[in-house]
């Protein structure tokens, strides 16, 4: 009886584990089920592995349904929502490319990154607006003069 139910509890405590290095709650709800599913067989110590796994699969998705019900819902919207999202904060923004865009790409350096931007052919020295951005390329438009 007893290897199970530390068994579990050892898994859960190494989802609980990883949950610390690994960003985000993902694996926390994992570590959870896997918690109850110990106490289960603690409390039915005769319960087949088959049952088990069902029950920590039945739990894994409960506990992944609460954060998503319950926490997600109730998050805190952030008062700087780009804060680490450098791209984003470009879009709107307007500058002078350094470097020509042929065949559609191109280079821009924007502080003391170069990043690549996408749009129609233009020359060096065009006013261009970011206009949207995939996280890692920024698409710009030509500024009317």
């Amino acid at each position: 009886m007893g290897q199970l139910v530390y068994t579990w509890w050892a898994i859960a405590l190494a989802l609980l584990a990883l949950e610390t290095i690994i960003p985000g709650a993902s694996i926390l709800w994992f570590g959870i089920a896997a918690f109850v599913v110990g106490a289960v067989v603690w409390l039915f110590p005769e319960l087949p592995l088959l049952g088990q796994v069902v029950i920590f699969g039945i739990c894994s998705i409960a506990s992944v349904a609460v954060y998503w019900k319950w926490f997600r819902s109730h998050e805190v919207p952030s008062d700087q929502p780009l804060l680490n999202r450098k791209a984003d904060r470009l879009v709107g923004r307007e500058f002078v490319l350094d470097a020509p865009i042929q065949f559609g790409r191109g280079k821009l350096k924007i502080g003391d990154a170069l990043w690549t931007v996408e749009g129609p052919d233009l020359a060096s020295g065009t006013r261009v607006r970011v206009c949207r951005t995939d996280g890692l390329n920024l698409t710009v438009e030509k500024m009317d003069s």
